[in-house]
C-alpha cells in the first residue's frame, strides 16, 4: 500500500512503525474471510481491509478520531484472525493499538460510553473491586430488561447477563507464596495470578500449581503482581496499559535474581499475548525495553510449558473433549496444537468444532461494549460447539469461558483442570455426575 507521510509525521515512532505495517498490506481482501465482523456483519468497513484504509487515512492527515473511524475500529475484536490469514505478514495488532490510542487521545466519546469505560478501567483489573461489583450485580438484575431498551445503558444489562449469581470463594492459591515441588525438583516457575480470573474461576490456577508442584516444579506466586494490562491497552489507555507492565516486569525479574525462573506461567490467554507483547510495548523506554524483552521471552502459556515436560500417556477415558481454542491462543500466540496434544496424551478424545478460527465473541470487554455482535458470535460458536456432541468443552482463556457458559448447558472448564484430573488431582466440581454421551 502506497503511503504519503510527511518527514515530520515519520519522526515520531510511533506513526513510522504503523507506516511500515500500512505499506505491507497488499489489499488482497483475504483476511475478510476469517474476520469475525466481516462474517457478521458484511459492511467492508467492519474488516481488517476497511479499517486499515481509515487508519491510514486519520493518521496521514493527522487529524483527530471522528464518529465513523471510532464505530469500526471499536467493532473491532482484536481476534487477529486476519493475521493468521494474511499472507502479506501485515502486524495488525500493533496498527489497531495505536489506532486505539489515537481515538482515546483525539476523541471525545458520548457521555455514558465514557463512564462506562472509566468504570470498566477502574473496576476488573483490580480483584477486591470486581468481587465486590458482582456482588452488587445481584441488587441491579431486577432492572436488566430496563437497561437493555435504553442504548446508552445496554452496556450495563450486558455486565448483569454475563455475571455469576454466585461467587467462589477466594482461593488460598491466590496468595503470594512459594509452592514447594512434591516430587523431584526438575523446574522452577513463577505464575501470574490475573485480575478477574482468581474472581470468576479461582480452580484455575489451583490445579495449575497442584498439577505443577506434583511433576515436580516449584512455583511462585510473587508479591506485588498486578493485573497485566491487556483490558486497558485495549482500551487504547496507553499509559494505563504501561505502568501495569513496568510493575510485573519488577516483580518477576526479582523472582529471577531471587532464584531464577524457567519461566513465568500464564493460565488465560489473553494475558499471555500482551504479556508476550511487553517487549514491544516498552521497546522505547530504555529504563525497561531490556527487561520488558527478558520478560515476554519467559512468558508461557501452561499447556507450552506442559509440553515441554513430556507427560505420560494415558488410555482412553471414554469422555469427548471439545476443544475451543481461543483467539489469543491460535491467533496471538499461535498455540494450537500443544492444548489437544496434552488433551489427548491424557485419555479424552478431541473434537475440532467448526470454524475454530472465528471468535466467540468475548474478547476482553467486547462483550459489554458490543453486546449485539458479541452475542451473534456466540451463539454461532456454541451451535458450532454443540454439533460435536462433545461432553465437555475445554479452553485455555477465562473471557471465552464465561462468555460461552452463558449459551450452553455443556461443562466448559480449563485445559489445565481436566490435566490436572488426568494425572492425580481429583474429579473437577463442574464434571461431578458426568455422563459420556455416546460416540
Amino acid at each position: 500500500m502506497q503511503t504519503n507521510f510527511t518527514p515530520e509525521q515519520l519522526a515520531d515512532p510511533h506513526v513510522a512503525e504503523s507506516e511500515a505495517i500500512l505499506r505491507k498490506c497488499v489489499h488482497c481482501g483475504f483476511c475478510t474471510a476469517t474476520c469475525p465482523t466481516y462474517v457478521t456483519l458484511g459492511n467492508e468497513l467492519d474488516s481488517p481491509r476497511g479499517r486499515i484504509y481509515l487508519i491510514k487515512d486519520m493518521l496521514e492527515n493527522g487529524r483527530p478520531a471522528d464518529a465513523e473511524v471510532v464505530t469500526h475500529v471499536d467493532r473491532c475484536l482484536s481476534c487477529l484472525a486476519c493475521t493468521t490469514t494474511c499472507p502479506s505478514g501485515v502486524d495488525y495488532m500493533h496498527l489497531i493499538d495505536h489506532a486505539r490510542v489515537h481515538v482515546e487521545n483525539t476523541y471525545k466519546r458520548p457521555l455514558m460510553d465514557r463512564l462506562t469505560r472509566d468504570m470498566l478501567a477502574a473496576v476488573l483489573p483490580y480483584p477486591g473491586r470486581f468481587r465486590l461489583a458482582l456482588r452488587l450485580a445481584n441488587f441491579g438484575r431486577p432492572f436488566k430488561g430496563l437497561l437493555k431498551r435504553i442504548p446508552a445503558l445496554k452496556a450495563f444489562a450486558a455486565m448483569l447477563d454475563l455475571a455469576p449469581r454466585s461467587i467462589p470463594a477466594p482461593s488460598p492459591f491466590a496468595k503470594p507464596m512459594l509452592h514447594a515441588p512434591q516430587a523431584e525438583r526438575r523446574g522452577r516457575v513463577a505464575i501470574l495470578t490475573g485480575c478477574a480470573q482468581p474472581v470468576l474461576d479461582p480452580e484455575i490456577n489451583a490445579a495449575t500449581i497442584r498439577l505443577l508442584t506434583r511433576l515436580g516444579v516449584e512455583v511462585v506466586v510473587p508479591e506485588g503482581e498486578v493485573c497485566c494490562g491487556s483490558l486497558v491497552h485495549h482500551m487504547g489507555r496507553e499509559e494505563q496499559a504501561l505502568a501495569a507492565a513496568r510493575a510485573n516486569v519488577d516483580v518477576w525479574l526479582r523472582e529471577i535474581e531471587a532464584g531464577g525462573l524457567d519461566a513465568i506461567i500464564i493460565t488465560a490467554s489473553g494475558c499471555g499475548t500482551t504479556i508476550k507483547d511487553y517487549g514491544h510495548m516498552l521497546r522505547l523506554d530504555p529504563a525497561y525495553a531490556d527487561k520488558a524483552a527478558m520478560v515476554s521471552a519467559l512468558a508461557k502459556d501452561v499447556t507450552e510449558y506442559l509440553v515441554s515436560l513430556d507427560l505420560p500417556s494415558h488410555m482412553p477415558r471414554g469422555i469427548t473433549v471439545a476443544y475451543h481454542s481461543a483467539c489469543s491462543m491460535q491467533h496471538g500466540q499461535k498455540i494450537t496444537m500443544a492444548p489437544k496434544l496434552l488433551l489427548k496424551a491424557a485419555g479424552f478424545t478431541v473434537r475440532d468444532p467448526a470454524e475454530g478460527h472465528l471468535c466467540c465473541g468475548s474478547a476482553g470487554t467486547y462483550n459489554i461494549m458490543q453486546p449485539e455482535i458479541s452475542a451473534e458470535l456466540k451463539a454461532r460458536k456454541v451451535r458450532n460447539i454443540e454439533a460435536t456432541k462433545a461432553d465437555i468443552i475445554a479452553t485455555g482463556n477465562i473471557g471465552c469461558i464465561t462468555q460461552i457458559a452463558t449459551g450452553t448447558a455443556i461443562p466448559i472448564l480449563h485445559t489445565v483442570e481436566l490435566l490436572d484430573w488426568a494425572y492425580g488431582g481429583e474429579m473437577p466440581a463442574k464434571l461431578k455426575g458426568l455422563q459420556p454421551a455416546a460416540a
